[in-house]
């Protein structure tokens, strides 16, 4: 058994770390709606507030070396057309590490009355390593699993755009357009990354005038792989209390719960449950998420928008 999960491990990770895939993803969160300026840069500066968040995933618990994932997220915007952040991520799993350093920028123009659009770049670096002595390679001999890779920094270059009301929203971004390793080195194992891509959307509907109802989707494409989605619907209740299922293609189902205190602080939580062969091997996934919003003072929140 445990052969078995080293093996599979292996595997996964070659798939999710950016090394040695045809068929890779970026980090996943199951509460995606609410750090999505990780997503899409153009996000940035969309409510005009000063916004930070923090977010923790274990993935698969009880599986030995299963993904860890940290996402800390901060923007603000300078003035009404411009906002700023930073994004940084920290991944691991089995016998790989990613650490992702992003700045953004993003530029906001009126359409009219009601509808903005948003245009958001992004640059920083990715830094993997690889230590393979923490699994086992299903080919025995193999040289290149014989050197571990060592913090293999990487640039990054995306964008995205975003457009908006105050009720619906529908955005497309890439987190790089960098998808070349330029710094393997002869004998170690290649990263080839992908260019990925991803398609948010979202509508809110006022059930009644404490309740609004928020059907969601996140979408992500990468050459090599079939599209999966993301599909969500959250429920908030008197502008405190929020409620959501959730479903990831091929992947899980999901269940998430949070709870806003004074329109400023945000605690969510969420629980994956697989729906594919992996379930027999591991409890479920955690995503635990705290943000904090400054508002202006010229800026009303007895109301804040649910997105």
């Amino acid at each position: 058994m445990k052969d078995f999960i080293y093996k599979l491990l292996i595997i996964i990770s070659l798939m999710l770390s950016s090394t040695l895939s045809n068929a890779q993803q970026q980090v996943q969160f199951s509460q995606y709606m609410y750090n999505t300026q990780m997503v899409n840069p153009a996000y940035m500066g969309t409510q005009g507030k000063l916004e930070a968040f923090f977010i923790h995933r274990s993935q698969w618990v009880g599986l030995e070396g299963a993904p860890r994932t940290q996402n800390f997220g901060v923007s603000g915007s300078i003035n009404d057309a411009i906002a700023i952040g930073l994004n940084v991520v920290n991944d691991k799993i089995g016998p790989s590490s990613l650490t992702v350093i992003n700045a953004a920028i993003s530029s906001k123009v009126a359409l009219s009355n009601d509808i903005s659009l948003s245009f958001g770049l992004n640059g920083g670096i990715d830094m993997i390593s690889v230590d393979w002595s923490k699994g086992q390679s299903m080919v025995e001999d193999d040289a290149a699993m014989t050197n571990n890779i060592q913090n293999r920094v990487r640039p990054m270059v995306g964008a995205g755009a975003y457009l908006y009301s105050d009720n619906w929203y529908f955005g497309v971004s890439t987190p790089s357009f960098i998808y070349v390793d330029k710094f393997a080195k002869l004998g170690e194992a290649s990263i080839d990354p992908k260019m990925h891509l991803y398609g948010i959307a979202g509508y809110v509907f006022d059930i009644k005038e404490e309740i609004k109802l928020k059907p969601s989707l996140l979408m992500k494409g990468v050459r090599g792989a079939p599209i999966t989605f993301d599909l969500s619907v959250n429920t908030l209740i008197k502008n405190q209390y929020s409620a959501g299922l959730g479903y990831r293609f091929h992947d899980a189902m999901y269940v998430m719960l949070g709870y806003t205190f004074k329109n400023f602080l945000f605690i969510g939580y969420a629980y994956d449950f697989g729906v594919n062969k992996l379930r027999n091997y591991n409890t479920g996934s955690h995503d635990i998420i705290v943000k904090y919003t400054l508002w202006p003072k010229n800026v009303g929140v007895s109301s804040p928008r649910f997105f």
